[in-house]
Formats: structure tokens, C-alpha cells, sequence
């Protein structure tokens, strides 16, 4: 432990903590009683903090009550729980986890574009509950000859791309601006992109750029046979808007690991039987978490050492050299 000091505003891996706790003096906010209390004390002093896309959020006001505050280590590749602009104004680095989680990502991506297509945990309730001995599981649908529309071809949407690939399926995406170094087909507005698509895989950073961009308009392009696969942030698309399009048949069917409100899920779609609920778990295996908890700590760790992080977000990168 050294004598700069780091504020934790929740609890993080273990192997996290330990790190922090190593190579600093850390901070834990969530055990203190009074926070506002808590900061006025410490804040004074408070080099750096590290915190999670999962708690919270990092505003203009959290960072005032910081004036020493350097750096903004978040766990996760999105950070949307952080004001970046606030931030870069007040001097201070932001820094995320990218890279490491974008193959875990996309497998799982695969995985919840499968089940939602072939009904996989439909038919696994259905044999569980005993049904199968009344009789066939209901025929699904396929994805063979599905347009796979991808919103946002970043690193993750190019690992999504590649895999499907191997599928033998038609892939396009839609993006601000066309990829030269990119195959598949481009379409500069998303509802060109859905109406020329039978699945869309949402895969973009959320935030108040993209708050509700699949929105019931977007919904009503993809048809009655359209699947919508959300592993980018719940704020993306318009959820209720997506209930209705799920109970109205607007659309076939939906897969999510991400929602508005999370941990809570509308008992509306918990009571939809067409579509798959996952529980946020796009990069949630054992070796990835322990992955991006290493960068985030790597980010600290290197800013006090060198003056630069390892991966700081583009809105903080003009805040140090090299």
C-alpha cells in the first residue's frame, strides 16, 4: 500500500480489491453511512477512484466533491455510468475495460441469438414440465436464410460478425459512418437496415446518444418475423415499445441481457413467453471478469506510475501525452 489515495464506491472481484488495496490507500464508499459526509472528509484528498458500470453513476456533482481527482478507473467497456464530457472538463481521465471481454461478448451473443431463434429454453421448460410426454415440442423457426442486421460494428459487433460468418447467413450493419475495410453491406440509417433485416443484434455504447434508437418505428421495419437481439444497454431500445411490439406481434420475437431499469425487469416481459431474459451476463465467465478487473486496476496503477492510463475512453484522451 502506498499513500495515494483511491476511492471504491462499490465493492468489486475480490481479486480486484486486493489488488487496490495493495497498491493503495483506498476508500470504500458504500460502507459509510453518511457518503456526503463521508466525501466532504476525504474528498479533499482523493487521487483516483475506481468504480462499476453495475453501481451507480460518476456525474458532475459526485466529481465536484473530489477537486484532487486524477483518474476514473470503470469496470466494463460501456461507460455511460460515467459523465466523460464532466470529466474531461474538470481535467480528469476516464478509463474503461475494452478488448478483453469482446470474444466473451460475442459468443454469448451467438448463444442468445440461437436460443431465442430455436427456442431453446422453451423447449427445455417444456420437457422439464413433463409436457414432452403429451406430445412434440411446436416446430420453431430457423435462423437458415435469416438478413442479420448489426447496429454498431465495433470490436464486438466485427467478433459477432465474424461467427456468424460461419453460419452461411447474409450479415449488414449500420454505424455512423461506412467501414472502407469492411465487406458487409452498409446502410446509413437504421431503419433502412431493419427493413432490409430479419434479426437485429443491438451492439452500441449506450448513453444519451443512443437512448431509445430502436423505438417503435424501428420495431414496425423488422415485421412480424423480425428477431431483436439487445446485448448493448437496456437505454437502447424503447422498451416499452418493444412490449408492445412482443404482445401486438409487431415483431416474432426478442433476446436481451440488458435492460432500463436493471436489476428490475418489467413483469410485462418476464410474462411474454416469445422471447429469451438473460440476467446481464454478456461478459460474466470467471477468466474475462478477472480480465477486465486486472485492466482496471492496470489503468491505476499506470496513471500514478507514468501519467497515462492504458485504456482511456476517446472523451479523456487529449488529458495526457502518448
Amino acid at each position: 500500500m502506498n499513500s495515494t489515495e483511491i476511492l471504491i464506491t462499490a465493492p468489486l472481484l475480490p481479486s480486484v480489491m486486493d489488488a487496490l488495496e495493495s497498491a493503495f490507500t483506498t476508500h470504500r464508499l458504500w460502507e459509510q453511512p453518511d457518503r456526503h459526509a463521508f466525501l466532504d472528509s476525504v474528498g479533499p484528498h482523493i487521487r483516483g477512484a475506481a468504480t462499476s458500470t453495475y453501481h451507480g453513476r460518476i456525474d458532475d456533482a459526485f466529481l465536484a466533491q473530489l477537486p484532487a481527482l486524477e483518474i476514473v478507473a470503470s469496470f466494463g467497456v460501456g461507460y455511460d455510468n460515467v459523465d466523460a464530457a464532466a470529466a474531461a472538463a474538470r481535467g480528469v481521465v476516464v478509463t474503461n475495460t475494452p478488448g478483453v471481454l469482446d470474444e466473451e461478448v460475442a459468443d454469448l451473443t451467438i448463444g442468445l441469438l440461437l436460443a431465442t431463434v430455436r427456442q431453446i429454453p422453451q423447449a427445455e421448460r417444456f420437457l422439464r414440465e413433463g409436457q414432452w410426454l403429451k406430445g412434440a415440442f411446436p416446430l420453431s423457426p430457423t435462423l437458415r436464410g435469416r438478413r442479420i442486421g448489426i447496429v454498431g460494428l465495433g470490436n464486438i459487433g466485427k467478433a459477432v460478425a465474424r461467427r456468424l460468418e460461419g453460419f452461411d447467413v447474409a450479415v449488414a450493419y449500420h454505424g455512423r459512418s461506412k467501414q472502407e475495410d469492411v465487406l458487409f453491406d452498409y446502410h446509413p440509417t437504421l431503419v433502412g437496415l431493419t427493413e432490409a433485416s430479419d434479426v437485429l443484434i443491438a451492439i452500441v455504447p449506450g448513453g444519451a446518444g443512443t437512448r431509445n434508437l430502436i423505438d417503435a418505428e424501428v420495431l414496425a421495419a423488422l415485421g412480424p418475423q423480425g428477431i431483436l437481439i439487445n446485448v448493448a444497454r437496456g437505454s437502447v431500445v424503447d422498451e416499452a415499445a418493444l412490449i408492445a411490439a412482443l404482445q401486438s406481434g409487431t415483431i416474432l420475437s426478442a433476446g436481451l441481457d440488458v435492460y432500463a431499469d436493471e436489476p428490475r425487469v418489467p413483469q410485462a416481459l418476464l410474462d411474454l413467453p416469445n422471447l429469451v431474459l438473460l440476467p446481464h451476463i454478456g461478459s460474466g465467465s470467471v477468466q474475462t471478469r478477472a480480465a477486465m478487473g486486472q485492466l482496471l486496476v492496470d489503468n491505476l496503477v499506470q496513471w500514478f506510475a507514468e501519467g497515462r492510463p492504458v485504456t482511456s475512453v476517446p472523451e479523456t484522451a487529449h488529458l495526457f501525452a502518448g
